[in-house]
Order: C-alpha cells, then structure tokens, then sequence
C-alpha cells in the first residue's frame, strides 16, 4: 500500500510540470486548442447501500476508501459548452474494495474565467476484497456530477490554468451507492 500511495503522489508532483510545458507550447502557437486533454489524481470513499440491485451488488453495506487515476479529453464544441470521455482506474486503500475502473462520457459548461461544471454517464467494473482474491467483477451504469475549479477562479489574476481542484460524486447502478471524490486535474 505504502508503494501504490507513494506512486501516486509522485504521479501528481509530475501533473505541473507537464501543463506548464504543454502551456508553454500553446501560447508560443498563438491559438486556443479546442481539444483538451488531462490527466489526474483522486481520493475518496464508496459506500454501497446494504440492498442488492439489478447490477447484483453484494447486499452487506460494502464501502472501501480509494486513489484513483483519471485520464480523458474534452471538446470545446461551442462558446462554453464541453463534451468529452474519460476513463479511470481506482485501487482501494482500505475496507472492502480491491479496485475499480470505468470509462464515462461528460458534458459541462465552462464557468468563470477557466472552471468547468459537468455531469458524467458511463460504465463501471467494481472488484471486492472482502468477497476474497477470486470473487467475480460487478458492474453497471454509473452516473455523477461534479465541478473543477481554476485557481485562476479563485482570486489568481490569470485568464487560465492548466491546474484545476475537482470535487465529485458518483453513482452506480439504480443509484444504489455514493462515491465522493476530490483531488487535482491538468488539463494540457
């Protein structure tokens, strides 16, 4: 576990760098890119409700603290409308899920200088510890919202950032659990 939290906090050092330099190379072209893709490191919980729904998720109240890695891209398609897809990969840290991965599709508007609101619908595979090493994957549609908040939003004097902090919550199946998630995002 110590190895998993470690690579991931050396993964985020990482995320500044590489959106300054992607930063850089945008405003030396002159043009806003209409495609953006980012990259990202959250944190959070997964508490699954103690019914068993359609997706067959196991009746007992499982729920597990995660890090998760997300990666997607995102289209200006028109002044402050945003469309894209994303997918991630969560390893859990403690209580009853192993790990987790998905991919989603998101819409969102642009909010303030450089933040973003979305929603998000897609697909989801859960694996639990606790049902042991060779338990089966449940999964289902998963759906959320969210916001990524721009530093340059939140009192910087630039127009942009490439950093953004990104608070979410997800659900799966016929809602019938709750993740929050927060952590930081880079778009490039």
């Amino acid at each position: 576990m110590k190895t998993l939290l470690f690579s991931a906090a050396a993964a985020a050092s990482l995320i500044p760098a590489a959106a300054m330099a992607q930063s850089g190379a945008a405003d030396d072209a002159g043009a806003t890119r209409r495609l953006e893709p980012y990259v990202g490191v959250m944190g959070g919980v997964h508490n699954f409700d103690s019914e068993t729904g359609e997706e067959g998720i196991p009746p007992a109240g499982y729920k597990g603290r995660m890090v998760e890695g997300v990666a997607g891209v995102n289209y200006n398609v028109a002044g402050p409308v945003v469309v894209g897809v994303e997918g991630t990969a969560s390893k859990g840290v403690s209580g009853d899920i192993d790990w987790e991965y998905g991919v989603a599709g998101r819409a969102g508007i642009k909010a303030g200088k450089d933040s973003l609101i979305f929603g998000k619908v897609g697909y989801k595979w859960v694996n639990f510890d606790a049902l042991g090493p060779d338990s089966p994957d449940f999964h289902g549609t998963t759906y959320g919202a969210g916001v990524e908040l721009s530093p340059a939003d939140m009192g910087g004097s630039a127009q942009s950032s490439n950093i953004r902090l990104r608070v979410q919550a997800d659900t799966l199946g016929n809602f019938r659990s709750i993740r929050p998630m927060a952590g930081v995002v880079a778009k490039f």
